[in-house]
């Protein structure tokens, strides 16, 4: 039986931006799926056991089976014969990198069970086009913070440019879910749309994204919280002009920075999904994912840079 996994993932600086060829900043974080893959007698088989935001996979099915279509052709191999069972302590939601993470455990699964050895560069391919199935045309940020772990700054362009980042010590950090699945292909196109029809105003979005992108760097490498945290308000400023925030990730992020949280944003897709709190004091973190709890929302506790 082969195994594999794949990291969940916060998008600290620029989702959407990124799909644009604006450079985004990512991590790891602290939970993962994993995957085992197992060569058996009969029809192809899927089990999904990971925890889940009530509807996800129903939602996600179709996308599911896209993904996994993807992977088996990027690998070359037939997929009947086959058992795959998911599972890990990421919670599979929009917004957390859950596709990503399952694509890649299942590339290392499939790898691991038919010997063929693949290192991190091709788990990151094959995770890419499963990506397919759920994004279309993904920008291929989740998939290598997926693969790779880390913190990682990543710009989107005929040849990907990835660049690994170090924060001097992992930081807390708490992930509030709305509950809300959220479809990332509609979203993507939503912005394209309106790119389109105002040009003037979006790029002019698009330079101030690209400038914090830089700055957000600058704060990372200078290990500057209180920088780091200001980057992110800034950035949730950005995405809600762009209009792929919603009413309840604006709910969290303002009652996380009520709490005392550094700084707050979306994270991910928007339009549900997840929103992100930088939370360095452990009290801190706390004290946000208890009132997020309290508001009927779930939470995730836990750090980046890992």
């Amino acid at each position: 039986m082969g195994y594999g996994s794949g990291f969940g993932k916060v998008i600290l600086f620029n989702e959407h931006f990124v799909v644009h060829g604006i450079p985004a900043i990512v991590s790891a974080i602290s939970m993962s799926t994993t995957a085992t893959a197992e060569r058996i007698k009969g029809d192809f088989e899927f089990i999904d056991d990971r925890m889940a935001t009530p509807g996800y996979k129903d939602e996600k099915m179709d996308h599911q089976r896209d993904s996994l279509k993807y992977i088996f052709q990027a690998m070359d191999l037939e997929q009947d014969n086959v058992k795959i069972r998911l599972a890990g302590d990421l919670y599979a939601a929009s917004g957390v990198g859950a596709s990503a993470a399952s694509c890649a455990a299942i590339a290392r699964a499939l790898s691991d069970e038919f010997d063929l050895n693949y290192a991190d560069d091709e788990i990151n391919r094959v995770a890419y086009e499963g990506e397919r199935g759920y994004h279309g045309s993904p920008s291929g940020i989740d998939n290598t913070a997926a693969t790779f772990g880390g913190l990682i700054w990543f710009q989107k362009g005929e040849t990907n440019v990835m660049e690994r980042m170090n924060l001097r010590e992992p930081v807390n950090i708490v992930m509030g879910n709305t509950g809300v699945v959220a479809n990332t292909k509609a979203a993507v196109a939503g912005v394209q749309e309106r790119k389109e029809s105002f040009p003037e105003k979006y790029d002019k979005i698009f330079r101030s994204a690209e400038e914090l992108a830089h700055r957000g760097r600058d704060a990372i490498k200078a290990f500057d919280l209180p920088k780091i945290g200001k980057l992110m308000d800034e950035n949730h400023g950005l995405l809600q002009d762009i209009e792929v925030s919603n009413d309840d990730l604006d709910l969290l992020v303002n009652l996380a920075r009520e709490q005392g949280a550094t700084g707050a944003k979306m994270t991910g897709g928007g339009l549900g999904g997840y929103m992100v709190a930088l939370t360095p004091e452990k009290e801190v973190q706390e004290s946000v994912a208890s009132a997020i709890e309290k508001k009927g929302f779930k939470v995730l506790r836990t750090q980046i840079g890992i």
